[in-house]
C-alpha cells in the first residue's frame, strides 16, 4: 500500500499511526479547515448572518418570490433564486454569498416595500464584507469540484493547484481589500504548512513527477526527485526478484531422473566458467533505471487534457519499470469525495424502512447505484 487518503478523524489517524502506514490528507478537508479558519471575524458573522436570515425569509414567503422575480425583470438582472447554504459544504456558503451579492439589487427593492420586512436589509458594511469574502473564496469552488473527481487522475494536481495557489489564486493584489488580503493569507498559510511534511510533499512531487503533463516543473530538487525514483524502482525490481519462484525440485528432479537414464555412470560435470575480457574493466555499465527516467524526462510534456494512466498505458513499451511506478503513485485519490459518496448512497439505501437488509444486498445496490447512470 502507497498510502490512504483519510480526514482528519481521530480514530482513522491514530490507526494509519499504528499500523505506520502513510497517509495522504484529504485536500477537499483542508481546504475547508483553512476557510473555516478565515472566517472567524466578527464582520464576517454578522454579514453571513444577515444574508443567511434574508434568504431564509425569500424561501419563506411566496410574496417574496413573485417580487423578486418582478424585480428581476424590471431591472434586467438573472433570473435566478436564492440558495441556501449546507452547514457541512463551504463551498455552498460561497455560492449563497454568490448569489446574494448577485441578486442585492433586486433584494433591496423587494425589502424595502414591505414594512413587515424591512428590517433585514442589509447595510453597505455587510455587502462590502459579502463581496470581499467572494472575491477571495470565489476561485477555490472550481478546484474544489475539479480533485474531487472519481473519474480522473486528482493526485499529480495537487503540487501543481498549491503551487498555483501560491502564485496566482490566493496571490494578494493591489486591489484587495483588507479583509480580502486576511483571508487569502489565512488560507495559505494554512495550507503550506500542512502539505509541507516531508513525507507528504515527497509522495506529492513523485506523483507530479510520474505525470508526463508536469515532470519536473514543480520540483524543487531535479536531482534529489530522480535519486528517489530509482530507488523506487530498484526497491520494485528487489520485490519481483524476491516474489517470483525459483526453479521448482520437480524440475531438478526430472532433470535428474532423465540423466540416470542415460546412464548411472556418467556425471554432471559443472559449466564452464568464461573469463572477462580485458577490456570489459573499462566499460561503463549503466543502470536501465536512470536512463529510463532520463529519457522519459527528455520528452516533450504532454497536453494538459491527457490522461497520464492512458498515456501510460499507450507508453508502457518504452517505459516499463516506470510504467509500474506510475501506476503505483497515480491510483490513489487527492480527496476522499468518492468513498464519502460511497457512504452517502449506503445512508440513502439503509433506511430506517430497510433496516434489515444483508451485507452483501446492500454491497450490490451501492454498486448498482453508483454504476447505472
Amino acid at each position: 500500500m502507497v498510502c490512504m487518503t483519510t480526514d482528519s478523524g481521530a480514530n482513522v489517524v491514530s490507526a494509519l499511526r499504528i499500523n505506520d502506514w502513510k497517509r495522504l490528507p484529504c485536500f477537499g478537508h483542508r481546504l475547508h479547515i483553512a476557510i473555516e479558519r478565515s472566517m472567524r471575524d466578527a464582520r464576517i458573522d454578522r454579514a453571513i448572518g444577515v444574508c443567511k436570515k434574508v434568504v431564509a425569509a425569500f424561501s419563506n414567503s411566496w410574496n417574496l418570490k413573485k417580487g423578486l422575480a418582478d424585480a428581476q425583470n424590471q431591472m434586467k438582472l438573472p433570473e435566478h433564486k436564492l440558495i441556501t447554504e449546507s452547514p457541512t459544504r463551504w463551498g455552498s456558503r460561497q455560492r449563497m454569498i454568490e448569489r446574494f451579492v448577485e441578486q442585492e439589487k433586486a433584494i433591496r427593492h423587494v425589502l424595502g416595500a414591505d414594512k413587515k420586512r424591512r428590517h433585514l436589509l442589509p447595510t453597505w458594511q455587510d455587502v462590502d464584507v459579502l463581496e470581499s469574502v467572494s472575491k477571495a473564496l470565489s476561485p477555490l469552488l472550481e478546484f474544489t469540484d475539479a480533485l474531487s473527481g472519481e473519474q480522473v487522475v486528482t493526485i499529480s494536481y495537487l503540487k501543481p493547484v498549491l503551487s498555483l495557489f501560491n502564485s496566482e489564486v490566493l496571490a494578494v493584489k493591489s486591489d484587495d481589500t483588507d479583509l480580502t488580503k486576511k483571508i487569502k493569507e489565512t488560507i495559505l498559510d494554512y495550507l503550506n504548512t500542512k502539505y509541507r511534511d516531508d513525507n507528504v510533499d515527497g509522495l506529492l512531487s513523485v506523483a507530479s513527477t510520474l505525470d508526463p503533463k508536469f515532470k519536473n516543473r514543480y520540483n524543487a530538487d531535479d536531482q534529489m526527485m530522480m535519486s528517489t525514483i530509482s530507488s523506487e524502482l530498484m526497491a520494485m525490481a528487489t520485490q519481483e526478484e524476491s516474489d517470483s519462484p525459483g526453479p521448482s525440485a520437480s524440475t531438478a528432479q526430472g532433470a535428474t531422473a532423465e540423466g540416470g537414464a542415460e546412464g548411472d555412470d556418467d556425471t554432471c560435470e559443472p559449466a564452464k566458467k568464461t573469463k572477462k575480457s580485458f577490456g570489459s574493466y573499462f566499460k561503463k555499465t549503466v543502470r536501465g533505471e536512470s536512463q529510463e527516467i532520463k529519457s522519459y524526462l527528455l520528452i516533450p510534456e504532454v497536453d494538459s487534457d491527457v490522461n497520464p494512466l492512458e498515456w501510460w498505458r499507450t507508453q508502457e513499451i518504452n517505459f516499463p519499470r516506470l510504467a509500474k511506478l506510475a501506476k503505483k503513485y497515480l491510483c490513489f485519490p487527492a480527496s476522499s469525495s468518492p468513498s464519502e459518496r460511497a457512504f452517502s448512497t449506503g445512508g440513502n439505501i439503509v433506511t430506517c424502512h430497510r433496516a434489515s437488509l444483508k451485507p452483501d444486498n446492500v454491497d450490490r445496490l451501492v454498486f448498482l447505484a453508483h454504476n447505472l447512470k
